[in-house]
């Protein structure tokens, strides 16, 4: 006559532990087999976002931002960070009186820009291939926000990079953005007769996709 040998506590307890083991392998495994989302990433040595100014009633003179960060997810939603702080004339003491009168760094390091964008229909592009894309957003500077509309040229110049480039200049009133003061401040310290609230907008940014 034979008799099956009984587990043990310890036994049992080994035999749970494994099962637990295998269940957490297997949890693993179907993670690695799940889509994974990716979101694009702002390459910033090379994208460039400018801005003209235009003074005394008929010259203008573009400068840029050296510092600009920003994301888009695959869903779409972008966010660019610009570093005021980076502003660059071509002009020391102008770029001085940028930050300190027109921007006020010290108190608004950043400015933000939120939108949404139809960065799918890029991505489903042929390398070399190009499309126009509505683009709809907000600008923050210092504490107050501006809606943006435009449209924008996307260009897939690689399978994991993208480039973004504004279509027409888009226009920012200085007032709307509570900055008349600051432009005020730059007129009677350059001791010109005017200079406009209007600020058009160009960019050119190029995004490399991240996983």
């Amino acid at each position: 006559m034979s008799f099956q040998t009984i587990p043990t506590a310890a036994k049992r307890a080994s035999l749970r532990q494994l099962a637990k083991t295998r269940l957490l392998g297997l949890a693993f495994c179907s993670l690695l087999t799940m889509p994974v989302h990716a979101d694009w990433q702002l390459i910033g040595e090379a994208s460039e976002l400018s801005f003209v100014s235009v003074k005394a009633a008929h010259l203008a003179e573009q400068h840029h931002f050296k510092t600009v960060t920003g994301t888009v997810s695959d869903d779409g939603e972008a966010h660019l960070i610009v570093d005021l702080a980076s502003v660059h004339t071509g002009i020391d003491i102008r770029d001085q009186r940028m930050r300190d009168m027109f921007f006020k760094v010290a108190e608004f390091p950043t400015a933000d820009f939120y939108s949404s964008v139809d960065v799918a229909t890029a991505a489903d592009l042929a390398v070399g291939e190009s499309v126009d894309i509505p683009l709809v957003g907000k600008v923050r500077v210092h504490r107050v926000f501006a809606d943006v509309k435009a449209v924008v040229t996307a260009v897939k110049l690689t399978e994991d990079r993208i480039m973004l480039t504004s279509k027409e200049p888009i226009l920012l009133n200085a007032s709307s953005l509570g900055l008349s003061d600051g432009v005020e401040m730059l007129r009677s310290v350059a001791n010109l007769p005017v200079i406009s609230l209007a600020v058009p907008i160009t960019f050119q940014l190029q995004f490399q996709k991240t996983i």
